[in-house]
């Protein structure tokens, strides 16, 4: 017989019996930085949640884009996210800003003049 799940925020969870969340999310430090992610995959919370909250995807075409996940993932990543809010919000906008930055720098290098050789020229 299966463990009975609570949605009662308020009670401990079992130490005997892994949450929904534990059992497919993991953390390890010499895989995607350390950063979580769905057990057995390289794909990150922070993935599952730009796919679904930033460009639109339902749980459904997730698990159809990446076949080896199931709905219990892509739900448990979504929770995980919930109860981290904050922190994996603050990863994605230095994620941003960093991406931000690494653009600006690389359209100024794109529009310094180049000789006829191609090598750009100096300031």
């Amino acid at each position: 017989m299966e463990p009975a799940l609570t949605t009662d925020r308020n009670l401990e969870p079992s130490l005997t019996t892994p949450s929904l969340t534990q059992e497919h999310i993991v953390c390890t430090p010499d895989t995607c930085g350390g950063k979580p992610r769905i057990s057995g995959t390289r794909i990150r919370v922070k993935d599952i949640v730009l796919w679904h909250e930033r460009m639109g995807m339902s749980l459904e075409e997730i698990v159809s884009e990446w076949s080896h996940l199931t709905l219990g993932d892509v739900y448990a990543a979504l929770s995980y996210y919930d109860d981290n809010r904050a922190r994996i919000d603050a990863e994605l906008k230095a994620e941003e800003a960093f991406a931000a930055e690494l653009e600006a720098k690389t359209s100024l290098t794109a529009r310094r003049p180049t000789n006829t050789c191609g090598i750009l020229s100096p300031r």
